[in-house]
């Protein structure tokens, strides 16, 4: 299939390269930084060799997240959103963007959210996970009360919000000692991301602003697979309701949320996502460049679904939800 966006295609500028250092054995990390800093070269070759007309680009993980000092977040997402705006200013019939959001302070991120919406033109947010605020044990969710401003305005300016992965910090990743093997892409990612997903439905977020639109990467991060347990445990007990949020987290899932095939080339998994959410909610990406493009097009070009759903998955639900003028 040709004209194929992504929307997990990852940047770096240079104070956030080596944040993804650990991300590949050593003799690898010549490739994947060169790739990370490309934009205008090896990844456009790629994308034309693979029927990519687009990728909606954003800053590699944590990044800003993993910054404690607030002022010094604040300075980072501003400057590679200023960087990104530029690289997407020479070719914006090839690539879009999402900011980088300080969360740390949450009324900067609202700034920094609209600035970037209404002066720069980007698409959306893309954020790496909890936020490390004041020191590194700090960690901050975003279901949390302070973030109440954010999202309102988030809603109001119809910002999608890509909720990407990190790591948990070492004091609270004590099941992976011992199997480092299980950290990042393989499970930490998922379950990290996933339990945060469940938080922003279980907080009542979506009551409060139902035009809220979330990303997640990677198929869902496993939710699809467990959304009906979630629902249904031991539904012969009958207890109050242990959290504020008005309807299932099924329905949140269904409205609230749009899933990416990035890092996730399978089409059991794809099925079982469009099963549970439609293909309404599902868009390609190859998370690049920490995957390959042609691994994620060439299986999604011949995977078991209709063309129609092809279409829609691979270019016109980003283009929906994200106004792209293609």
């Amino acid at each position: 299939m040709n004209g194929k966006i992504g929307l997990e295609e990852h940047f770096a500028i240079a104070e956030t390269l080596q944040d993804s250092a650990g991300f590949v054995p050593g003799d690898y990390w010549k490739e994947l930084s060169k790739r990370l800093t490309d934009i205008h070269d090896g990844r456009l070759r790629e994308m034309d060799q693979n029927g990519m007309e687009m990728m909606i680009l954003s800053l590699n993980a944590p990044a800003v997240q993993a910054i404690p000092e607030t002022a010094k977040a604040i300075e980072i997402a501003i400057r590679a959103n200023d960087y990104l705006a530029e690289q997407v200013a020479k070719r914006p019939d090839r690539f879009q963007a999402f900011a980088a959001l300080p969360m740390q302070d949450p009324d900067a991120a609202t700034r920094e959210l609209e600035r970037c919406m209404k002066e720069l033109g980007f698409k959306g947010a893309l954020v790496n996970g909890f936020s490390q605020v004041g020191t590194p044990e700090n960690v901050v969710y975003y279901d949390a009360p302070q973030y109440a401003d954010f999202w309102a305005r988030s809603e109001a300016l119809d910002a999608p919000f890509y909720l990407h992965p990190r790591n948990p910090i070492a004091s609270w990743a004590q099941i992976y000692d011992g199997h480092p093997w299980l950290m990042g892409p393989t499970w930490a990612f998922g379950q990290e991301t996933a339990v945060h997903a469940l938080r922003l439905m279980a907080s009542g977020l979506f009551d409060r602003h139902p035009k809220l639109q979330i990303v997640l990467g990677h198929m869902g991060e496993g939710l699809p697979y467990s959304m009906w347990r979630i629902d249904n445990r031991n539904a012969w007990v009958k207890l109050p309701k242990a959290y504020p949020a008005k309807k299932t987290f099924a329905e949140y899932f269904q409205q609230n949320f749009h899933l990416t095939t990035s890092g996730n080339f399978r089409t059991q998994t794809l099925i079982d996502a469009m099963l549970e959410v439609g293909s309404d909610r599902i868009l390609f990406s190859t998370d690049w460049p920490f995957e390959n493009v042609d691994h994620a097009s060439n299986w999604f070009n011949s995977a078991s679904i209709s063309e129609a759903d092809r279409v829609k998955i691979g270019r016109t639900n980003a283009v929906n939800l994200f106004k792209l003028a293609i």
